[in-house]
């Protein structure tokens, strides 16, 4: 059975920065037709650090949009247009939060945030054999660095304390490749 939708057409209603809104209306396999709120995103890296002791870094951060502190992993969007290279940056994202720079990365994959509606691609990385050194957070960018053990990390998750979906995700794929 053919599932693809055919777009009909496509009207903006905010373009930003980040992120642009626009109202699509397609036709479905069966022949209807229906609107797809879509939220275009530049997308982004995020960055799994591990010690070598085994400990996970991650950033305690406000995020507006929840009113909260968060725990993430250190994060951030490719913003520096067309084609950056994704492990690029990861790696200047991780410095800005962490100051730490990483003697090895490996790769954990893509996820889809929240496919309904958003375009926005997560690609994920490990940093391994890390080399601290100053943070250099963006203007607008007020983190704390926080280094946690794996079993503590995990029970946050557990107890639904860290709920940040690329965090979750990223430290579920290190374990599986044996990384953690």
């Amino acid at each position: 059975m053919e599932m693809r939708e055919k777009t009909l057409s496509q009207k903006y209603y905010f373009q930003g920065n980040i992120m642009s809104a626009r109202l699509d209306q397609v036709e479905l396999p069966n022949g209807k037709t229906a609107p797809r709120e879509i939220c275009e995103h530049l997308g982004g890296v995020g960055v799994l650090p591990i010690d070598k002791d085994g400990n996970i870094i991650l950033v305690r951060q406000y995020r507006y949009p929840y009113d909260e502190l968060t725990l993430e992993i250190p994060a951030g969007k490719l913003d520096h247009g067309e084609g950056e290279d994704i492990e690029a940056c990861g790696m200047r994202e991780l410095k800005e939060e962490t100051g730490c720079t990483a003697g090895q990365i490996v790769p954990l994959g893509c996820i889809y945030p929240s496919p309904g509606f958003l375009t926005e691609v997560v690609h994920m990385f490990a940093a391994l054999d890390l080399t601290e050194g100053e943070m250099q957070p963006d203007e607008d960018e007020f983190v704390e660095v926080v280094r946690l053990p794996l079993a503590e990390v995990e029970a946050m998750v557990e107890r639904n304390e860290i709920r940040d979906g690329k965090t979750v995700v990223a430290l579920y794929r290190a374990r599986l490749k044996g990384l953690c």
